[in-house]
């Protein structure tokens, strides 16, 4: 990073972007952005921004994660007032974007709040949004500024291929019919096979696993998903492939959103390894869990989308070992 850079270049972030902030400040050798953000006794949020921006290429950091509502507005505020301080550019770093799991219409009378959320970012004043495993992709398509869709794909990849060894005769499973994609491309990076859980659903708030396409039996089965919310869905497909004779069942996701039942679901799952990584602050709220769980980074992943992105260069590269979206 050189003199210019360091001038010109200037990371934030929110309360919910601060972890993954000061590590991508550090691989990119970058003092993190002086700044204050504090809320008010009445639950109002104020942010002042301590250095001179005028001019300058600006990055604010910030999940827009529980409190999904204070950090979304949050992250609309930092926007905000880096355009009053004249800041040249301003692009929103959102390593977990909230809201992307109401991406359509999917019965009448309800909103499309993504794209509610995608219009509120772009009116508070963001020039560019870099984002990481959209739920759904297309979300992608509701700004109307550039958008950057990082995968996290290649820190899992470089993770799993460290303890492949250990990982032995190894099968990816799709929980479901939508993630299957996914699941296959990590197949093919990782040398191992395909597996597919059908599932059937019996009533309106029951669905039921009939059958595994594949061979599990005797194997290290890997499920991977861009988020664990409240876990119901990969715990029942963990204990479905236990039944049908996996030897050890593995769990990843991007985003550890961990609501509800979530970490009672997972403390008692089949599943002897839960890796998530750090797009979503831990906080001590995943202490339960502690003993299964692998947490990676995603900093220096976002840190050299920032500095391409600041230095107007390509990340294509960045993409190139993505596993696809949910479909």
């Amino acid at each position: 990073m050189t003199a210019a850079d360091r001038d010109h270049l200037k990371i934030f972030t929110g309360r919910y972007g601060r972890e993954v902030a000061q590590a991508m400040c550090e691989h990119l050798d970058l003092p993190l952005g002086a700044s204050d953000v504090e809320p008010f006794p009445d639950g109002e949020i104020i942010m002042k921004v301590n250095e001179d921006v005028r001019g300058r290429d600006c990055f604010v950091v910030q999940s827009t994660c529980e409190p999904v509502n204070e950090s979304l507005m949050e992250l609309l505020i930092s926007i905000d007032c880096l355009r009053r301080a004249s800041a040249k550019r301003i692009t929103a770093v959102i390593p977990y974007f909230g809201y992307a799991r109401q991406d359509r219409k999917d019965e009448g009378r309800t909103p499309i709040t993504a794209k509610l959320v995608a219009n509120l970012i772009t009116a508070a004043g963001a020039d560019r949004v870099l984002c990481m495993d959209l739920h759904a992709p297309q979300i992608q398509g509701f700004f109307d500024i550039p958008v950057d869709h990082l995968s996290a794909t290649p820190v899992f990849i470089e993770y799993l291929n460290g303890i492949r060894d250990e990982l032995g005769d190894l099968v990816l499973v799709s929980p479901d019919v939508g993630n299957v994609k996914a699941a296959n491309a990590y197949a093919d990076m990782l040398n191992a096979d395909l597996a597919i859980i059908d599932k059937r659903r019996e009533s309106g708030s029951e669905v039921v696993s009939r059958n595994v396409i594949g061979d599990v039996r005797g194997r290290t089965v890997l499920m991977v998903d861009d988020m664990i919310s409240t876990a119901g869905t990969i715990c029942n497909a963990a204990q479905f492939v236990m039944d049908h004779g996996a030897r050890d069942v593995i769990a990843a996701a991007t985003h550890a959103v961990m609501v509800g039942m979530a970490l009672q679901r997972l403390s008692e799952a089949p599943i002897s390894r839960i890796i998530v990584t750090d797009t979503i602050p831990n906080g001590g709220r995943l202490k339960p869990i502690e003993p299964v769980l692998q947490r990676l980074t995603v900093a220096r992943l976002l840190g050299e989308a920032v500095f391409r992105i600041h230095h107007d260069m390509s990340i294509s590269a960045l993409f190139r070992q993505g596993a696809g979206g949910r479909r």
